[in-house]
């Protein structure tokens, strides 16, 4: 009877762990694929307000500036009330963004739909890992980092296809608009759905109470630990190289090896493709790994070594482009030890605070990165977009590495004592 009681308890738990999993991978899907709310129509936005080239990068940046800024402080939010009702919020926004781009007339309009997104997007990863981390059991915590870097990569690839199929098969690009707002709409009904498997109050798998008479620190404590900055700079360094891939790769890659843009174009869409292959092998690993520095070190040396072959121009054309693509495959693969490093790194209660942190260093990455590489570019430096891309990752291991030997030394305090 013990046993069959155990198996059941068991099967509930996975029933359980599936559903959490799967509900925040679609909604960090959908906030990748909000990050491309207004790109994919640039070339509209020329024809129907005669936008410069500058106007439209500092769409980007007002989203990600808003999106950084918020993140960090919405990791406070979310360990105060709770994941679940912030990310209701955040859909809200994303539906209001998308009905200020369809209402738009000119930049202004545009520049409004970049800050709602940007205000949506804010909360998503500390309110994903909280509830990752408070709801999924272990032995399936590492699976549930995998999917959730998956997601985000689909949700990358999906929102051009998306709203330029909308705009070219309707005739007007406002209709695109009405389609990302009913997504919004969708995700919101699944999450009032499965309300239930993202209640982040319901679970504490992996969030120690606070031992009784122990002193109260404060909020802001965390950002004494310098595992905290390490994890931000290690979170900038990587995002930065993807930044370069997923905004220079095309046109270095013509002005290297004299690719046509129909083929270079695809670069990106390979290099997210092997990125999520590398997710899911990284989520069997991390389950396996104790130095978990380790592992993303050889991921992302593997991953820099790619783009360093890339920028030296000693290959074909067509390998050249291969190699940039495969890259991904390495940086996938050090995510979901990534994201466990992290976990490990936060102190326990403050996991929203720390992701919020942590993951501002993604925003950060992608507003500094995008006109330092296109300036490398612009000044006759193609190969610099991959160098500089391996140089970043590079930057990026020595992070993980000090992060790694701060907690080997937490954890050897005790037997010390």
């Amino acid at each position: 009877m013990h046993t069959l009681a155990s198996d059941l308890d068991a099967r509930q738990q996975r029933q359980r762990d599936i559903r959490t999993i799967s509900t925040i991978g679609v909604v960090h899907g959908t906030s990748h694929f909000f990050h491309m709310l207004l790109p994919p129509l640039f070339p509209a936005f020329i024809n129907e307000f005669g936008l410069s080239y500058s106007e439209l990068g500092l769409l980007v940046t007002v989203f990600f500036v808003i999106s950084g800024t918020g993140q960090a402080l919405s990791g406070f939010l979310v360990d105060r009330i709770g994941a679940r009702p912030v990310l209701f919020a955040a859909m809200v926004c994303f539906f209001l963004a998308s009905v200020a781009g369809a209402v738009a007339s000119g930049f202004g309009g545009l520049l409004l739909a970049a800050a709602l997104a940007g205000v949506g997007n804010a909360p998503f990863h500390p309110a994903d890992f909280t509830i990752l981390n408070k709801r999924v059991s272990q032995p399936r915590l590492g699976h549930a980092f995998s999917v959730h870097g998956i997601s985000g990569n689909l949700g990358w690839a999906l929102a051009p296809v998306f709203s330029i199929g909308i705009a070219q098969a309707t005739g007007h690009w406002r209709s695109a608009y009405i389609g990302t707002a009913l997504v919004a709409l969708a995700v919101m009904a699944l999450l009032c759905w499965q309300r239930d498997a993202i209640d982040d109050r319901q679970g504490a798998w992996n969030h120690a109470k606070p031992v009784a008479g122990a002193p109260v620190e404060h909020p802001m404590a965390f950002l004494k630990l310098p595992s905290v900055w390490l994890c931000f700079s290690f979170f900038f360094w990587t995002t930065a190289a993807l930044s370069a891939i997923q905004s220079f790769s095309s046109p270095a890659l013509q002005k290297m090896y004299g690719l046509p843009s129909t083929l270079t174009a695809y670069v990106v869409t390979g290099y997210m493709l092997a990125g999520a292959a590398g997710m899911i092998c990284g989520g069997f690993l991390v389950a396996r790994a104790e130095r978990l520095e380790r592992t993303i070190a050889l991921a992302m040396t593997f991953a820099a070594a790619l783009l360093l072959l890339t920028a030296s121009g000693w290959l074909p054309g067509l390998m050249a482009a291969a190699c940039a693509a495969l890259a991904g495959f390495g940086t996938g693969l050090a995510g979901p030890s990534r994201d466990m490093l992290i976990k490990r790194a936060a102190p326990p209660g403050a996991t929203g605070r720390v992701y919020g942190t942590v993951y501002s260093g993604l925003d950060i990455g992608f507003a500094v990165a995008a006109p330092v590489f296109g300036w490398v570019l612009d000044h006759g430096h193609p190969n610099g977009v991959f160098a500089g891309s391996a140089l970043a990752l590079l930057m990026g291991i020595g992070s993980a590495g000090l992060v790694g030997l701060g907690l080997s030394r937490r954890a050897a305090l005790p037997a010390a004592a």
